[in-house]
């Protein structure tokens, strides 16, 4: 007679992701404590191709490599076509990079605002005219011809592309690289998250498709200021608010569409004033700010003085007594136009009259935004400017008051992100005069999400990785007039790859220990998008648009776009509320997180 064995066979432990892109054996993480598990498979393929780096002792072992292959991703992208290749008689965005080399280094300072504005005429901010200088002067090293003023326009020499293309990865990596690294280690360990971990958020951080196909394919210079943002999160993370309000204006210097985050920006330096009370911080943080834009007009006033000491006319083509100044006609009757500080105001005018382009209309082209979506149904055309530019005001604001009142009475480090998000996607659906690469504002801070806390988790790879890819497909018909299908497709193809993302994979919606409602849920609600993305690309390379509706296919664009954004908004917005614990909530004190 056999007895009963006291040894009861080993339950066999679940596999739960832990937000690590790995998953974990939970019973061996309970009987030993140490940081990383005991048993761990990768989940996704970014996870798998850098699992031997698990084993590193340095960064400057994995650094190097990373930097290496987003760089070689960068250059490949750069080989293809880009904005305006042979296509007159404006050309595109590159012939405007270009242009701007070519005035800043031909034309007299006081001039660079006013020249040839029908020609793709100077409206960005000063910071981004220094840049052209500086990138024109070494060009112009190597080949005078290639802004020769007049005679170079619409320039394809293979050589200059070359050259325009460095001009943009050196930038990147002189700005934007090295303040998403600084802003990756320190936000991931502010949340507590491994350096393995780290270095797989910001490879997915520098692979994001839609920066790579507008900046390295399409030809513009959005990771600078991108860079400079981020330095100023950074800054905020370290605690440096003065250097954090010196990058954001560098920010706003380069790019007029950093304006996007400003709100938070202000709201996080503000809050952290006040709680606690430290009108010193606050004094400091103002003073550096005014500073920091004093020296950012100051080359411009001087050229401007010294060319109007020469006798150097900013407005070369205009004779007679000085015209009305933009925008605020009534002060050339107030002001003396023979006055020497006179130059100086109709410069810093017109650079505003520039920058600010209140005449164009409510949006440009066709944009996955509120107002674009809304003229399909009622023309706003039709309307007069002055009431859609209020009505624009009214949407805009009442869509980012309630992150930044989060922000402001949380001002902590860990729900920047999201704050930046909430905030720019708010701008980007209901701001005036929106263009569609404007889109990269809200993705950049909604995909550094993934270097925070369960960043790598299945729900905020499926949220984050949804995004991304909407505002890459609401950016097709601008990259299809331009031939550049192909990079588009591979790019974010191989990023929905590396992340474990549709259409590649389905792995990101579902996982043990989560509710599987709402992982149905998402799963429903995202894979309708998806497969509405998958279904306008079959019709629009199939199937002509009628000949009354020619821009039917842009328009289905539009609308799904727009509708998925808002989803989007509403994620970051809601998460963001919950994180920062604004609302009362029924909470068990022995469970109670450390936040910070």
């Amino acid at each position: 007679m056999s007895t009963q064995s006291p040894h009861k066979p080993r339950r066999k432990a679940k596999k739960a992701n832990n937000g690590n892109g790995v998953s974990s054996n939970t019973n061996a993480e309970n009987h030993f404590p140490k940081k990383e598990a005991l048993v761990k498979v990768p989940v996704f393929p970014l996870a798998s191709f850098l699992w031997p780096a698990r084993g590193s002792v340095s960064q400057w072992e994995v650094l190097p490599l990373i930097l290496m292959v987003v760089g070689l991703f960068r250059w490949a992208a750069g080989l293809w076509g880009y904005s305006g290749f042979q296509k007159p008689p404006m050309f595109g965005d590159y012939e405007a990079q270009r242009h701007w080399m070519e005035i800043t280094t031909q034309i007299p300072v006081s001039q660079w605002y006013f020249h040839d504005l029908q020609w793709w005429g100077l409206d960005y901010p000063p910071l981004t005219a220094y840049h052209s200088w500086l990138c024109g002067k070494i060009g112009t090293l190597i080949d005078p011809t290639w802004f020769e003023l007049y005679t170079s326009r619409g320039s394809d020499d293979p050589t200059l592309k070359i050259f325009m293309r460095a001009t943009v990865i050196v930038s990147e990596y002189l700005i934007y690289i090295p303040a998403a690294v600084v802003f990756v280690r320190r936000f991931s360990r502010h949340n507590g998250i491994p350096t393995w971990t780290a270095w797989m958020a910001l490879v997915a951080i520098l692979l994001q498709p839609a920066t790579i196909l507008i900046d390295h394919v399409h030809f513009q210079y959005n990771t600078v200021m991108l860079g400079f943002v981020l330095a100023s999160m950074s800054s905020m993370l370290a605690g440096r608010f003065l250097w954090s309000a010196v990058f954001f204006v560098a920010a706003l210097g380069f790019k007029q569409m950093a304006l996007y985050y400003s709100f938070s920006v202000f709201s996080f330096l503000l809050g952290s004033c006040v709680f606690p009370l430290k009108p010193g911080r606050f004094l400091s943080i103002a003073v550096a700010t005014v500073v920091a834009f004093a020296l950012l007009i100051l080359p411009l006033v001087l050229g401007t003085l010294y060319n109007a000491h020469r006798g150097i006319d900013a407005r070369s083509d205009y004779d007679g007594p000085p015209p009305p100044l933009p925008l605020f006609p009534w002060l050339t009757d107030i002001l003396d136009t023979n006055a020497i500080y006179y130059p100086v105001v109709e410069q810093l005018v017109q650079m505003v009259h520039r920058i600010f382009p209140f005449a164009r209309g409510l949006f440009e082209d066709k944009v996955a935004n509120f107002w674009c979506a809304l003229n399909v149904v009622i023309k706003l055309r039709n309307y007069p400017a002055e009431l859609l530019q209020r009505g624009a005001l009214l949407a805009t604001i009442a869509s980012i008051i309630p992150p930044n009142l989060v922000l402001f009475f949380r001002p902590r480090a860990s729900l920047l992100p999201l704050a930046f998000a909430s905030t720019a996607w708010g701008f980007f659906l209901f701001s005036y005069q929106v263009h569609e690469k404007s889109v990269l504002l809200p993705l950049m801070p909604m995909t550094l999400l993934l270097a925070g806390r369960q960043g790598l988790s299945r729900d905020v790879r499926a949220w984050v990785g949804f995004a991304n890819i909407l505002g890459t497909w609401t950016m097709f018909p601008l990259l299809k007039r331009v031939d550049l299908g192909v990079p588009y497709a591979v790019l974010t193809l191989l990023w929905a790859y590396l992340l474990g993302l549709p259409p590649t994979s389905l792995s990101a919606y579902f996982q043990e220990g989560q509710s599987s409602w709402r992982q149905w849920a998402t799963f429903i609600l995202h894979g309708s998008f998806y497969v509405a993305m998958a279904v306008w690309h079959v019709a629009e390379r199939v199937v002509a648009p009628p000949r009354d509706k020619p821009d039917l296919w842009v328009v289905a664009n539009v609308g799904v776009g727009a509708v998925g954004f808002g989803i989007c908004y509403l994620w970051c917005l809601v998460q963001l509320v919950a994180q920062s614990d604004i609302l009362p909530t029924r909470r068990n004190p022995n469970n109670k997180a450390k936040r910070q």
